[in-house]
Order: structure tokens, then C-alpha cells, then sequence
């Protein structure tokens, strides 16, 4: 199977978005980063949707997709925060949303080596959901704000919603990867015990 599938090249453009999102929102032209991001946003749900259609879901795609999906949400904070729309006090959910991300890249590194899935919750897919409204109504709240007075607290209050689901399933996921690096060690404890257990010769055996 070719890796470059019809889903696969919508997730290397939202990786190739990742840098026209950060200077369309250095350059100060939040209208076209809203855009990009809308995107990205679209291909994320249609590259899913193609690829289960197709039957051409890749081992490529899997690591690729999330990937994709951590550097459009990563650069949208960062700038947000670069351009001031995020600060003080609410900073704190930019920061739990970018350690989050981390962390449940690492959880999954680890349990892929184990051949062990991480999947996806319907909790996570409501937080992811309510993350991108959040960040897509902050972006746009210098232009909408101006026709619409709250918007932007009402972004923010939405990035403070995503942040406590997002603490909650990486939680979640944090302890599906303690369980299973603790059954692993149990298992490897047997076994070596077993290993190490001397031999019994025939004529000490019971009768």
C-alpha cells in the first residue's frame, strides 16, 4: 500500500498549514490564520473519513494524524499567547491543554512499543471539539468581538471548559498507561521466578 493515500496528503497539508497559520498570526492577519486553521480543521475530519471509506487506513497515517493534529493546536496557542489574546490568569489553560498533549504523546510512544492501542474516547473527541471552537473564536475575536460584545469571554471561558476535559482524559490516559506498566511488571516478575526456580529431579517428584 502507497503511504501517500488521499488521507495521508490531507494530513501532510495540515502539517504544511502549521507555518502559514503562525505568519498569517505574526503578520498580524487573524481573518486568513482563521481561515488556515478552518483548514486544518476540515482535513482533520475528512482525512479520518476518506481513509475508513477507502479501506486505506496506514500505519503512516496513525502516527501521522495526531502529529498534525498537536502542532495546529501547539502554534495557535503559542501565538495567541505571543499576541497577547491570551494572558495572565488565562495562560493556565494553554498550559494544561500543551502538557496534556505531551504527555498523552509520551503515554502512546511507550504503549505502541508494547503493542498496546491508546484509543480515542468520546469524551476526548467533546474536549478536541469544544478546544477548536475555543481557539478558533479567540482568533477571530479582534474582528467579531467589534460586531458581537462577549465573544471573547465566552472564548475564553470555552478554553477553560477544554482545559478541565483535557485534564481529565489525559488522567484517564495517564492511568490506562500505569495499569498497564504495572501488569507488565508483574508479568516479567512471574516470569522470572520461574526462571530462577530450581529444577526438581525426577526422583524428589511426590508419587
Amino acid at each position: 500500500m502507497t503511504v501517500l493515500t488521499p488521507a495521508n496528503q490531507l494530513t501532510l497539508l495540515r502539517l504544511l498549514l502549521v507555518p502559514v497559520f503562525a505568519l498569517c498570526m505574526l503578520y498580524g492577519r487573524p481573518g486568513w490564520a482563521l481561515v488556515t486553521f478552518a483548514v486544518a480543521g476540515a482535513t482533520d475530519a475528512l482525512d479520518g473519513i476518506i481513509a475508513r471509506k477507502l479501506g486505506a487506513e496506514s500505519s503512516f497515517g496513525r502516527m501521522l494524524d495526531p502529529i498534525a493534529d498537536k502542532l495546529i493546536v501547539s502554534a495557535a496557542l503559542l501565538m495567541l499567547a505571543a499576541d497577547g489574546t491570551l494572558q495572565g490568569i488565562h495562560l493556565v489553560p494553554a498550559l494544561v491543554i500543551l502538557c496534556r498533549e505531551i504527555l498523552v504523546s509520551g503515554l502512546r510512544e511507550f504503549l505502541a512499543a508494547a503493542a498496546v492501542s491508546l484509543p480515542v474516547t468520546r469524551l476526548a473527541k467533546v474536549k478536541t471539539t469544544v478546544q477548536v471552537a475555543a481557539i478558533a473564536a479567540l482568533i477571530a475575536s479582534s474582528a467579531t468581538e467589534r460586531m458581537l460584545t462577549g465573544v471573547t469571554n465566552a472564548a475564553l471561558a470555552g478554553m477553560w471548559i477544554a482545559a478541565g476535559l483535557t485534564f481529565y482524559t489525559g488522567y484517564a490516559y495517564l492511568q490506562a498507561g500505569l495499569s498497564h506498566a504495572k501488569r507488565d511488571r508483574r508479568r516479567r516478575t512471574v516470569v522470572n521466578s520461574d526462571d530462577e526456580a530450581p529444577a526438581v529431579r525426577p526422583e524428589q517428584r511426590p508419587a
